[in-house]
């Protein structure tokens, strides 16, 4: 993870519109995510930053939560981060089952009530630390609001920086706690 300061310093990425997108009960995003080996695993230099693919990665999900950082370490590489959903966890009526918070690079989710299984809904779920490729793709993700749907196609990466800092993706989709986070390098985002 990277050094962060306080949450207080973090603001919802909220766009003008910053009422969530309302869905009735179902899936709405049934597939996992997918994950290759690079068809390119060459490093890069975006922003005085070593960028190393580790994977190519597509999914659709359901924002959960959005996050913007402006003064963490990473705050200029990935100004957003997006708590997603796929499966079961774009499910408004399991969505309901829970109150999601994000805050120092991380996301949380909080049953409310019993018969939860939480870590199957953890699976089904993940924070997400999004490198825009262009000004339009950053548009697009700091405009995503919570509720939406959205493809994303990009790259997990892991990043160094010039000063020794480094920040590496989570490979895994079971994973959770420091390190479960997705670091991806984001081509394409399209939100329905």
């Amino acid at each position: 993870m990277a050094q962060v300061h306080p949450a207080a310093e973090e603001q919802p990425a909220l766009a003008l519109d910053d009422r969530p997108v309302p869905h009735l009960p179902g899936v709405l995003a049934p597939d996992e995510p997918r994950q290759e080996p690079p068809a390119d695993d060459r490093p890069w230099q975006h922003l005085g930053y070593e960028i190393r693919p580790l994977a190519d990665y597509s999914l659709r999900a359901r924002v959960l939560s959005a996050t913007r950082y402006r003064w963490d370490r990473g705050a200029d590489l990935a100004p957003v981060d997006l708590a997603v959903g796929w499966g079961e966890m774009s499910d408004s009526a399991l969505l309901e089952r829970f109150e999601v918070t994000q805050g120092s690079r991380y996301f949380t989710l909080y049953p409310r009530g019993d018969g939860i299984d939480i870590v199957q809904a953890l699976r089904h779920a993940a924070n997400m630390h999004l490198i825009p490729a262009t000004g339009e793709v950053r548009r697009a993700i700091e405009s995503v609001r919570e509720g939406a749907v959205f493809t994303l196609r990009g790259r997990l990466v892991n990043v160094r920086g010039p000063d020794g800092f480094t920040w590496q993706s989570s490979l895994r989709r079971d994973d959770t706690g420091a390190g479960a986070c997705e670091l991806v390098w984001v081509d394409e985002f399209v939100s329905q």
